[in-house]
C-alpha cells in the first residue's frame, strides 16, 4: 500500500483527493484543520504550511500539495503584501514541502509529485494579477524540476478553471454569476471537486509514468477554445 502526502486536504480538492486515495492508500493530511471524518487508513497533522514546521515523516511515495488563494482585486487595490502573501501560499509553501519530504520521495515506489495551478496563467482575466503571478512561479517550478529530479521523481501540475469549492464560493454566489460562469466556458460547465481529484490520481499513479514536467488545463474549454 503506498503512502502519499496530501497537504490541504481538509477542505475542497484537496479533501476530494483525499477521499478518493484513502480507498487504497495511506494518506497524511497536513492542514490547518481536519478534515471532517475519520479512516484507519488516514493520518492527520495540524499545520499551518505557512508559519510552521512540518512533520517528520518516515516514508511516502508522493505528495500533492494543494493550498492555493483566490485573491481578486484591481492592480490599483492590491499591494505588496498581498502579492507576497499568495506566493507565500502557493509557491514558497510548495517549496518548503518539497525540501521537506525530498529524500524520503526518492526512496518511494514510482514516486510523484503534483502541484496546482490556474487557467489564469494561460489566459488574461481581470483582477488575477496576484494569483496569476504566484501560479506562473508555481508552473515555472514543475518545469525546473521536472528536469532536475528526472528520472527518480515525476512532478506535475493541475491547472483547473473555476471550481465548486468554498474557495470560490464568491464566484458562485448566486444563480446569475452560475449562469454567467456556466455559460464563459465553451463546455457549459465548470469543474466539481472529484473531476478535479480523478485527474490527481492518475497523476500520482504508475499509469502516468511517461509524465514530467507538464501543465494540465482543465478548462473546459475556456482557454482551449474559442466560440
Amino acid at each position: 500500500m503506498k503512502t502519499i502526502i496530501v497537504v490541504g486536504g481538509s477542505k475542497g480538492i484537496g479533501n476530494a483527493i483525499l477521499k478518493k486515495l484513502l480507498n487504497y492508500s495511506k494518506v497524511i493530511n497536513i492542514s490547518r484543520t481536519l478534515p471532517g471524518f475519520n479512516h484507519a487508513n488516514l493520518t492527520h497533522f495540524s499545520c499551518d504550511i505557512t508559519q510552521d514546521n512540518l512533520p517528520d515523516i518516515e516514508a511516502a511515495d508522493a505528495l500533492i500539495y494543494c493550498p492555493g488563494s483566490i485573491n481578486l482585486k484591481p492592480i490599483t487595490r492590491l499591494s505588496i503584501d498581498d502579492f507576497k502573501n499568495d506566493f507565500e501560499i502557493n509557491v514558497l509553501g510548495a517549496v518548503k514541502a518539497i525540501q521537506k519530504y525530498l529524500s524520503i520521495l526518492k526512496q518511494g515506489n514510482h514516486p510523484a509529485i503534483l502541484l496546482f495551478s490556474t487557467v489564469a496563467t494561460q489566459l488574461g482575466m481581470p483582477f488575477h494579477a496576484s494569483i496569476a503571478t504566484a501560479k506562473s512561479g508555481v508552473e515555472g517550478l514543475v518545469k525546473s524540476l521536472g528536469a532536475e529530479l528526472a528520472p527518480t521523481i515525476r512532478i506535475n501540475a493541475i491547472a483547473p478553471t473555476v471550481t465548486n469549492t468554498d474557495l470560490a464560493s464568491k464566484l458562485l454566489r448566486n444563480d446569475k454569476m452560475i449562469e454567467n460562469i456556466t455559460e464563459r466556458h465553451p463546455l457549459k460547465k465548470f469543474l466539481n471537486p472529484e473531476e478535479v481529484a480523478d485527474m490527481a490520481e492518475f497523476l500520482i499513479s504508475e499509469k502516468s509514468t511517461s509524465l514530467s514536467g507538464q501543465i494540465f488545463k482543465m478548462d473546459c474549454g475556456i482557454v482551449s477554445f474559442k466560440i
